[in-house]
């Protein structure tokens, strides 16, 4: 039975898999992956380009080539100057096979903020429905926090999700994600098929990738994971591989790692809290509340509250832990850190009347694996 193409890919490709070893754009390599986009498009499947490289194709341009800055300001200027080249390659590229290109930057605040949310999935929806091809990147010259580990594969994941995509595809310079480091192990292998991310793979994905780039297979198989929770299929493969996308949206066995779907799609809402927004403090909850919370879908109460770790108001992101340590929740803290301190271990009956009785709403919780 031929498989059904998917009716919209997200594809995110790392700065190592467009530049050269000087850090300079690589012509050759954008058009490559153009002409592939194109191929998805004449199949009637609409694509989102998902872009790194700002950075990189910015350093030669400063002569900064031999000696990346470390200064995430400095990196930031550099990200400026190389974000209209980057994205003038993929317009020229694009134009050449028929496209147009419209680009789009993105920051975290986009989706963690409901109306911006909103905003940022309209104007994706109508360049969509306008036949335009949208190049994203994080907008990193004016972003108010440092440029991140894998930011890049986190948003391409956040972005399948805010266009309900069906397929991402993650491109880097690997084939996918391997049973150990190929450098050190000549019997290294392909793992092709991953049905849940658990700590195990995770572990084999190891750190980051190139010097060039600031992500590498463990940003790629966390935002696979991201994408599983929103039910839309990944696929971590090798950029350089002809055909590539071709194959991803064919389900083509041996193309890359493939992680599948969760039967149950997460709430936009909930995916915020679990990957898009950080933990600013850790809560711990007695068995009780652990038990009530992961089987009855309730809300946390002060009286489960057994101590606070960190400083947060109201509103920021928290992880739940159980006695034992292990972290199994996430959520949106409705007290701030001094507060909930002097509340732990209080009943409802027992707080004052203007005091909200819940620690974290149930409808701002996430379960986590």
């Amino acid at each position: 039975m031929t498989p059904v193409a998917p009716s919209l890919v997200v594809v995110k490709v790392g700065t190592s898999s467009l530049t050269d070893e000087r850090g300079a754009i690589e012509p050759g390599a954008v058009a490559k992956l153009a002409a592939e986009v194109a191929g998805l498009r004449t199949d009637g499947t609409r694509v989102v380009v998902v872009t790194s490289g700002a950075i990189a194709a910015g350093l030669p341009h400063l002569g900064l080539a031999d000696r990346r800055p470390s200064d995430v300001a400095v990196l930031q200027a550099v990200s400026a100057v190389g974000q209209g080249h980057l994205v003038l390659e993929w317009y020229r590229a694009l134009d050449a096979v028929g496209l147009v290109g419209g680009q789009v930057l993105l920051a975290p605040h986009d989706f963690m903020d409901r109306s911006q949310y909103l905003h940022a999935r309209q104007t994706l929806r109508l360049l969509l429905e306008l036949g335009v091809v949208p190049v994203v990147n994080e907008n990193d010259a004016i972003a108010d926090d440092e440029i991140r580990f894998g930011d890049n594969d986190r948003l391409a994941a956040l972005v399948a999700h805010l266009v309900a995509a069906d397929l991402l595809v993650l491109l880097t310079d690997a084939p996918g994600l391997l049973t150990a480091d190929p450098r050190f192990d000549s019997e290294a292998s392909l793992i092709e098929e991953v049905a849940e991310v658990d700590h195990e793979l995770e572990s084999l994905a190891g750190g980051a990738g190139s010097d060039r780039g600031s992500g590498g297979m463990a940003s790629k198989l966390a935002a696979a994971k991201i994408a599983a929770w929103s039910g839309v299929r990944a696929v971590i493969a090798d950029a350089g591989r002809p055909g590539v996308l071709a194959d991803a949206a064919a389900d083509v066995a041996g193309v890359g790692t493939v992680v599948r779907p969760r039967a149950r799609r997460l709430a936009a809402r909930k995916l915020w809290i679990a990957f898009a927004v950080a933990a600013r403090g850790t809560v711990v909850v007695d068995e009780g509340a652990r038990r009530a919370l992961t089987t009855r879908g309730v809300s946390l109460l002060p009286a489960g509250v057994v101590t606070v770790h960190g400083s947060f108001v109201a509103d920021d992101a928290v992880a739940l832990a159980g006695p034992d340590g292990k972290v199994f929740a996430k959520g949106l803290a409705r007290h701030d850190a001094g507060r909930l301190r002097a509340l732990a271990g209080r009943r409802s009956s027992e707080l004052p009347a203007e005091v909200p009785p819940e620690v974290v709403h149930r409808d701002d919780l996430v379960l986590l694996p």
